[in-house]
């Protein structure tokens, strides 16, 4: 019986061992390097405006932008809408992030020149230049058909069949 048990013993450290960590030593990293910072360059003012004004496709916008030399935007843009109205948008980017007024103003482009429609005289009353034809229906005598004649149902004989001799084999 302690036979039995020593190799009962052994079997289960045997499989407790290959779920065990190995004895490997602890992996040495190397400090990260240091990076030198980005250089913070100081913003740059500039100014810029652009428009167009294309009369043959309708196309009408406009915009105009400055920056100062502590970073903050100001500009405005401007276009014309479907409906012959203006857009206008003034915004601002400082510190406090960006904020922007949007406006619409009626009018701006109007419609080409169109001619109004010209006004009809009602027009007369039909009056036909002839009196229509009197016509009489067609006397047609109503057909006669004889019934076709019966055919005889089809008479089908089912073939005979004998059953083979029995054969003892």
């Amino acid at each position: 019986m302690a036979v039995k048990m020593i190799i009962f013993a052994t079997c289960v450290a045997t499989t407790l061992a290959q779920y065990a960590a190995p004895a490997y030593p602890a992996p040495a990293y190397s400090a990260p390097k240091a990076y030198a910072p980005e250089p913070a360059y100081p913003p740059k003012p500039y100014s810029f405006e652009y428009s167009v004004n294309d009369p043959s496709t309708y196309d009408v916008h406009s915009q105009s932008e400055y920056a100062d030399a502590n970073g903050y935007v100001k500009g405005q843009y401007s276009l014309l809408e479907a409906d012959g109205s203006t857009r206008v948008v003034e915004y601002t980017a400082d510190n406090y992030g960006f904020n922007a007024e949007v406006k619409k103003i009626d009018g701006g482009y109007k419609a080409p020149y169109s001619a109004p429609a010209p006004a009809y005289k009602s027009a007369p009353a039909y009056k036909p230049a002839y009196s229509a034809p009197a016509y009489s229906a067609p006397a047609y005598s109503a057909p006669a058909y004889s019934a076709p004649a019966a055919y005889p149902a089809p008479s089908y004989s089912a073939p005979a069949y004998k059953p083979a001799p029995y054969k003892a084999y």
